[in-house]
């Protein structure tokens, strides 16, 4: 691992290197993708399928089929489906304490002001695969769509690239969850499918779930026709660990974030120790040496990791001094894998620095807010004269006429005589 001081080179280059950065050619072929996907529907999908994939998939082979579930069940140990209860079990009181209520609140002289709060329709799911079967996803991102109350959760995973399918597992636990629609489609192409629609496969509100680059970009070009999570790319985590850490938690940690593809792990600490043993046993990443505990959390407020484990004496000491983190694991006996697998809240963090400002998946991503608004004649007269003003300020002549028209005095049509 690379060993740097924190200082202000350091820092700068945190601010430079560290993040997300925008790639010109990753940019510029997800778009073309996306076009294609967007005037050729599943044509564009055999296509790019069959270019990225391998598999020369028919059009009716998109949509996974009940027979293809079937024989998944056929294909997986019988003490999977139990095991994937209780995991779900976990995952789904997270959520279920974790929903805003709507509210109203009832003003003088007839106001009524309110804010409710519905589930979106049709949600997206996306679920890297192909080489890997990353069943944690699927449960991590249908169960809190579930709680949340959304109608019809749509998953889209590329196919493997020697058998053509989809791991069995993961249909599994798809269908355990309730998920209604499954598609053997990845990459761009399957964002560009659920964010536009094609034939085959109808549009969704809202597109949830990890992937590579590709799909990250894609899911940043589609943000306006649809809602997204997050922008999430490559996995991280960051140790803040002084001389109490056992250098092969750490060792361990440090070299499981790294098994992701394109993984990155720093390790932020004063301990010149632990530096020395890591290092050794690391390749790849980064060690930045601070002066004390609390420096090393404003390393890490800069850095924003997707995962932030604090391994040192007192890790609840440190925690208000945490401001940008995706997930916070406190203690030697709370790995990062534990919030991968079984701990509840969702693994669908912000990466590359965007825990500035994107919140990890929950069930409240899956829920939208209307606001209500009841005034009474009263109320509205007590506001008239302020609403005239803003509107003349504005010139925006027909938004005072629209509140003028409510107090005219309306004159009673004329008798009319009979001839």
């Amino acid at each position: 691992m690379q060993v740097l001081l924190w200082d202000k080179q350091t820092q700068k280059k945190v601010k430079r290197d560290f993040g997300t950065h925008f790639d010109k050619n990753v940019f510029k072929k997800v778009n073309r993708i996306l076009s294609e996907v967007r005037q050729r529907g599943d044509l564009a999908l055999r296509r790019y399928t069959r270019e990225f994939d391998g598999i020369d998939l028919p059009l009716k082979r998109l949509r996974v089929v009940e027979g293809d579930i079937n024989r998944a069940y056929e294909k997986i140990q019988v003490k999977f489906v139990p095991m994937l209860k209780q995991i779900s079990e976990n995952v789904k009181e997270y959520y279920e304490k974790e929903l805003k209520a709507s509210f109203s609140v009832k003003g003088k002289d007839g106001i009524y002001l309110a804010k409710r709060y519905q589930p979106l329709e049709r949600v997206g799911v996306y679920i890297p695969g192909g080489t890997a079967p990353l069943v944690s996803t699927v449960y991590m991102t249908v169960i809190p769509a579930k709680v949340a109350g959304v109608k019809e959760i749509v998953m889209a995973t590329p196919p493997n690239r020697d058998t053509g399918e989809i791991d069995p597992h993961m249909l599994v636990v798809a269908n355990l969850l309730g998920v209604n629609e499954i598609y053997r489609i990845g990459g761009a192409q399957a964002i560009g499918a659920l964010a536009f629609g094609t034939r085959t496969i109808q549009k969704v509100d809202k597109i949830v779930g990890p992937g590579n680059q590709y799909v990250t970009e894609a899911k940043r070009q589609v943000y306006g026709f649809v809602d997204i999570d997050m922008v999430a790319g490559p996995s991280e985590v960051a140790i803040i660990a002084d001389a109490s850490a056992d250098p092969d938690f750490v060792t361990c940690d440090l070299l499981a974030q790294a098994e992701h593809y394109g993984g990155i792990s720093y390790l932020v600490t004063p301990s010149k120790k632990l530096i020395d043993i890591v290092r050794k046993r690391v390749d790849g990443g980064f060690i930045i040496q601070v002066k004390s505990l609390q420096e090393a959390c404003e390393v890490v407020n800069e850095i924003a990791p997707e995962h932030l484990e604090i391994v040192t004496e007192s890790p609840e000491s440190l925690l208000n001094d945490i401001k940008h983190a995706g997930a916070i694991f406190l203690g030697p006996y709370t790995p990062a894998v534990i919030g991968d697998y079984i701990a509840g809240p969702s693994h669908v963090l912000p990466t590359g620095g965007t825990a500035r400002y994107y919140s990890p998946l929950s069930a409240s991503s899956f829920i939208k807010s209307s606001q209500v608004i009841s005034y009474s004649k009263e109320a509205l007269l007590k506001v008239k004269e302020h609403v005239q003003k803003l509107a003349d300020m504005e010139g925006l002549v027909l938004h005072r006429i629209s509140m003028e028209a409510r107090f005219v005095e309306k004159r009673e049509p004329a008798p009319q005589t009979k001839v």
